[in-house]
Formats: structure tokens, sequence, C-alpha cells
């Protein structure tokens, strides 16, 4: 069980590969360490299915709790669904694998890696991408790698290779590359609206990086006598394709080029040529050689017909500069946007429009306590603002079963609420959890970047002061040879047969969010700087369309928003203000009908419906909170008598006592003779004990109107928002 230890040493810190150690029985497996994190990542092959055309690869990225020294915190006390940050390092890892495998492999093939351990200055995402390189190509799989990933942050001026956890919240960029020899093939980025510039040498600096990764895991594979499997392609029958060029190219050229249609009318013109084709196929005779292809794959026409299209619409792209909709590489679809289509029930709506994708959006604000817990490896324990994506079957004509949300909701959701957050109002200024909600109502290529461009304007018309409008567009890129285009704003049929789907989205001012995917191997830094700076026009076009609809936050918030209240307390004071047993919160809550949140900082923030009563609510905790001082006059209630003396609230909350001795200058033979309870009075402050409890009195102070000396001014707080 010693296994090989290969040392990597990158950017001054030193990743540690050890093989032929860990899971024996699987097709390829390392463990892939940096600091404290260790990461077990296998790859396993198994004998293809019978009848499918596609690639049946499995990703999963698995979290152990026990890797940072914790114990589930639910019922069954042992980990169940995958959190959504491990949904989403699934999701990095499958990414840049998938376009690396032979587009005819019809394997099953599955991937997994295992946090077993986690240093919170070493995040594991990108540490799981290689390994899966590694295991694979250990695997002896057909794979166009090796694969390696990095990620790029940016301190000051500075660009920061694998910053830690604290490095990544401080910076103004987080960025994975992942590449290969031929060149980029993932991107995934969230950035403080960073110029494209900026984003551009980000990317060159961590693909230089990528580089030297990918030559240690050749130089690992060569000591290990392991060979790199490059296995020809199986021959193709090109019969059928043949006839299908032959009779089929120039009807579905003529469809391509009716540029007025819809795509629901282009889509049944295929259909009916496609449709034409089968019943001539099915008029040849029984031993001609396309009945006897068809014979033995049923789907072999479906496919093939696909194939033709996608060749003619790419030669299309390449020759004649037109896509199928009639639009130049660099135009925008037709949009449409609106604020407040739903009613105020609904704190905040947006509806966008490009094309035939249609996105529904709602903002929906909440109180601290409607912050999400995250139960998870990930340092943050909580998130404050939540992007949910909904994409149901009739946005595409469809009818499926409704389904939790599967990998790709929760991954467009991610994006959408990436571009959103560094706009998003400061936390002691705006103490709001915001949810957002995007409904994908029509779906024709980009509905992510749709969800943002709906969330800006669901999040303006609930009143959240953003710092800027964010918006974004999907990029295109078609490459046959050395030609290459890009294309501005793609829809659904050109992300189905384009070579790239790139998302940009940002501010005037500078990007916050990206996400490039690849079909291809690699793509030179040169041409995805170019997808990036075209993308930039299209944003800013996007945006005025947005601001035509609602051009700044509304003034108000919806009334049936919760109103938020927030200023600070001593922190020693928090003790005060909760009471024995959670008492004294509980009665103020019950008393003013709101709902109070106190930080361990000594933030409290009260949330009502109602302004008097959060304000009510206000009083009483910073009576609680107030310092008293000797020598202090306050006027206030008496509610209570005992024996020896009275109670008077002298700030809301907070009670002192006047002895029987000092209710006057006479002697008092009861206290009911001088004071009954209700009645106001002024007293002053005799003593403060060293247990705390304020003592009172009424001699020498002028009562019932005549002069007193003005109580202090209350301390300054935060003013309703």
């Amino acid at each position: 069980m010693q296994g090989q230890t290969k040392l990597i040493s990158f950017d001054g810190r030193e990743i540690r590969m050890t093989i032929g150690r860990y899971a024996p029985q699987a097709g390829g497996s390392v463990m892939v360490e940096c600091g404290d994190t260790a990461i077990l990542v296998t790859a396993t092959q198994s004998t293809g299915r019978e009848g499918i055309d596609f690639l049946p690869l499995i990703c999963d990225y698995e979290e152990r709790l026990y890797a940072a020294g914790r114990i589930p915190g639910s019922f069954m006390r042992r980990e169940g669904r995958p959190p959504e940050r491990a949904t989403l390092i699934s999701r990095l890892i499958d990414r840049p694998m998938r376009p690396l495998f032979p587009g005819w492999m019809r394997d099953d093939i599955q991937i997994v890696a295992t946090c077993l351990s986690l240093d919170e200055r070493v995040p594991a995402d990108v540490l799981a991408v290689t390994g899966a390189s590694m295991a694979t190509l250990l695997a002896e799989i057909p794979f166009a790698g090796p694969m390696a990933a990095v990620r790029v942050g940016l301190l000051g001026d500075d660009f920061v290779l694998n910053p830690s956890y604290r490095e990544i919240e401080r910076g103004d960029l987080d960025l994975v590359v992942a590449g290969t020899p031929d060149g980029v093939v993932m991107v995934e980025a969230g950035a403080n609206q960073l110029t494209e510039q900026d984003v551009i040498e980000a990317i060159d600096f961590g693909y230089e990086a990528v580089n030297e990764l990918i030559k240690s895991q050749q130089s690992i594979l060569k000591e290990e006598g392991v060979s790199q499997v490059k296995p020809e392609e199986p021959p193709v029958d090109n019969t059928l394709s043949a006839y299908l060029e032959k009779n089929c190219t120039k009807s579905i050229g003529e469809v391509l080029k009716q540029f007025d249609q819809s795509k629901d009318e282009r889509d049944q013109k295929l259909d009916v040529i496609k449709t034409e084709i089968s019943e001539t196929i099915e008029g040849l005779k029984e031993d001609h050689a396309v009945r006897k292809v068809l014979s033995t794959n049923s789907k072999s026409l479906g496919t093939s017909f696909k194939s033709l299209t996608k060749k003619l619409m790419r030669e299309q792209i390449i020759k004649d500069g037109k896509r199928v909709d009639g639009r130049g590489l660099d135009e925008v679809r037709k949009i449409d946007a609106a604020a407040g289509v739903l009613p105020k029930r609904v704190h905040g709506s947006g509806l966008f429009q490009r094309g035939l994708t249609q996105v529904l959006s709602t903002a929906t604000l909440g109180t601290p306590s409607d912050a999400q817990e995250m139960d998870d490896l990930n340092p943050n324990t909580e998130k404050t603002y939540l992007h949910h994506y909904n994409f149901p079957p009739y946005s595409v004509g469809e009818t499926r079963p409704m389904r939790t949300p599967g990998r790709r909701e929760v991954g467009h959701g991610a994006l959408a609420e990436r571009a959103l957050a560094p706009v998003l109002p400061a936390k002691d200024t705006f103490p709001y959890v915001l949810r957002v909600v995007s409904e994908i109502l029509s779906s024709n290529g980009s509905t992510s970047m749709g969800s943002v461009c709906g969330s800006t304007l669901a999040l303006m018309d609930a009143g959240v002061p953003l710092q800027a409008p964010v918006g974004g567009a999907a990029m295109g890129l078609i490459k046959e040879g050395k030609e290459v285009r890009i294309l501005t704003d793609i829809q659904g049929i050109e992300d189905f047969l384009g070579d790239m789907d790139f998302k940009v989205a940002g501010t005037e001012k500078g990007i916050t969010a990206l996400q490039m995917d690849m079909k291809i191997s690699g793509l030179a830094i040169s041409t995805v700087a170019e997808a990036i700076n075209q993308a930039r026009p299209a944003r800013i076009h996007i945006l005025e369309k947005m601001m035509e609809a609602i051009d700044a936050p509304r003034d108000s918030l919806s009334p049936h928003a919760p109103r938020l209240l927030s200023f600070r307390i001593d922190p020693e004071l928090i003790g005060t203000v909760i009471g024995p047993g959670g008492r004294t919160i509980k009665g103020i809550t019950e008393r003013t009908n709101t709902k109070i949140d106190i930080e361990d900082g000594g933030i409290v923030t009260i949330a009502s419906h109602d302004g008097a009563a959060a304000e009510e609510a206000q009083r009483i905790i910073e009576g609680l909170t107030r310092k008293v001082n000797e020598g202090e006059v306050f006027t206030g209630p008496i509610t209570r008598i005992i024996p020896i003396g009275a109670f008077v609230e002298i700030l809301p909350g907070k009670e002192g006592m006047i002895h029987i001795s000092q209710l006057s200058e006479a002697r008092v033979e009861k206290v009911e003779d001088v004071v009954k309870v209700g009645d106001e009075v002024t007293v002053r402050v005799r003593e403060i004990d060293n247990r705390g409890r304020i003592n009172l009195t009424l001699r020498g102070v002028p009562q019932y109107g005549d002069e007193v000396h003005p109580e202090p001014a209350p301390t300054p707080v935060a003013p309703l928002t």
C-alpha cells in the first residue's frame, strides 16, 4: 500500500499526487493534496450500452463533513443530498472533461472526487478538476488530455494563483481557468466590475499556470510508464449521410436562408423535409444500402439529418456571415423589458424578453433570520442573497414530469447570483435578505443571461438600491479549420450546433460574471479575448433597453415588504436585551408585534410592517442598553409599588426604585400616601449600586410642570430603511 507520491512545486505551494495506493479496483485513482486539503479522485469505465447516442459521463463531487472535523447536523447525523456547492463543483469537473472524450464514445464513464480533508486556506474544487484528468489518464480511457485547472484572484493590482478562501473574499476576482495543450477549454468567473482587459489578462495568467500542471501530469505518466490512449475513430458507414447530402442539401439550405420565418416555422419545414426523405427511403428496395443502414439503427436517420443541418448552418455562417434568423454576427435579437408586471404583493418583478427567450423574475425581501444556513465544507456559513432558476417543460413546448431542480437549474441560478452579487448594497445600509426567482417562460437560447437581466429589473422594482444595473449576453463560436466566427446573442440552434457557449454579464463599468463552455478541445487566448470584447457593445445595448423600462430603483418598498430598522448596541449588553431565557426580547416582540435579530457584533435589526411599532421596539432596546449616570433626571410612570418603595420606568424597558425614605422630605408612612401606579413623576438618579440597580429620589426634584433639567439626547441611530 505504499504507492508513489509525486511532488509538484506550483507558485510557491506544493501539490502532492499519490498514485497506486488508494482505490485499487477503480480504473484509475489519485490522491491530490495541497496544504491539509486532500481529495481522492477516481475514474472508472464500463462497457457501453446499446442504442444510446450520447456519452454517458457522470461526474460527482462528494463532501464528507469529517473533512472539516464536523458531524452532520441532520436527524440522521450523516450526509444526505449533496449541498448546492457540491453540485456546482460536480459541474465544474464535468464541463472541461466532457468535450475531451471522443465524440463516438458510448461507454459509461464515472468520475468521483471525494473531499477527505479540507484546509480552509486551500479550496478543493480546482484540485478536483486537475485530479479528474490525472485519474482518467491513469485509467487509460480515451481522452484528449491532460487537462488542468487553476484559480486566479486579484488583490489590489496583483494576480494571485489559487488564493485562499479569505483572499477570494477580499479580492475583486474569482476566476477558474481550465485548459489543455490546445488552449482554454473552460472559464468560470465572478468579478467586481472589472474591465474586459483585466479579465483577459487574468485568463492569460491562469492559462500559463495550467500549462505547468499539464507538463507535470505528462511527466508523471512518463515516469509510471502509462501510455496515453489515442484510439482511432471506428469506421463510419457514410452511406446514409451521402444519400441525405445528395437529396436534402438544397431543400435544407433553402429553409435556413428564409430569414423572416419564426423558429416554429423553420422547425416545421425541416420536419417536413425529414418526413419526405423518410418516406422516399421506405420506397426503396429492401436490399438497397440505405434501407439496410436504417434496419440496423432506426435512430440513424434523425442523427444524420441533424448532422447535415448542422453542417449547412455552419457553412452559411462561415461563408455568408448570415445566421438562420438573418442577423449579422454581432447583432442582438429584439429586446422587450418591463418592471412591476405583478401586483405589489410580490415585492418586485421584472419581465425580460430577447427574441423568443422570455424570463419572469421576482424579488422577495426578507429579514436577517431568513438567511440560508450552509451545511457544507465552505467556511461561509450563510447566504443572504439567493437566486433560484426554474425551467418548466412548457418553456420549450414539451411535456415531462416536474421534478426537483437538477444540476442545470442549480448552475444557471448560481451564475445569475454571482452576476448580481457585486452590485448589491452593503449589509449595514440595506440589511435585507434577498431572494430572486427566475421563471423561464420561453426558452430559445441564453436563458441564464435573461435571468440576469430579469433579476436586475425585479430588484430595482423592489426598491433595492443596486450600485448599477447588470445585463448579460451569451456568445457563440463556429470553428472550421482556421476559420473562426464569433456570434453575439446565440439562440438555441446556434448553441446546439456551435462550438462554444460563452456567457458574459456585467454593468456599463465592467464584468461581474463569466462562464465559458467548449465543445472542442481548446481555444486560443486571442479568440477568447475577441469574444469578451465583442460581448461589451451587446451588453451596453441590452442595458439601454432595460433602462427604458426602469432607470433607477423605486423610491419606496412594496407595502407588503417588511420594514427593517438597523442600529448598533454595545455587544456586552446583548444579554441585557435578550434577558434570562430570552424573556426580555420575547416581551418586546410581543408588545410591539415585531421581529428582532441581534448579531454577535451588536447590530440589532427590527422587522415590522408597521414603522411606528419598529421605532417603539428601538426605543425600548435603546432604553435597556443606554448607560444611566448618577445625577441624571428622568420623567416616567410608576409601574409598581412594594412596601419599601416604588418603581419608575425611567427609560423604555428600564426601571429604577424610589426608596420610601426618598419619596418626600417629610416622613412617609405608606408609599401609597405619596404616589400610586400610573403617576408620572420626575426623579433624579441618586446612585447605582455595585449590582447595577438604579436607586432614585424625589427629594429636591421639581414636580408637576415645574422646571426640570432636560433629558440628555439619545444616542444617534441609523435611520429607518
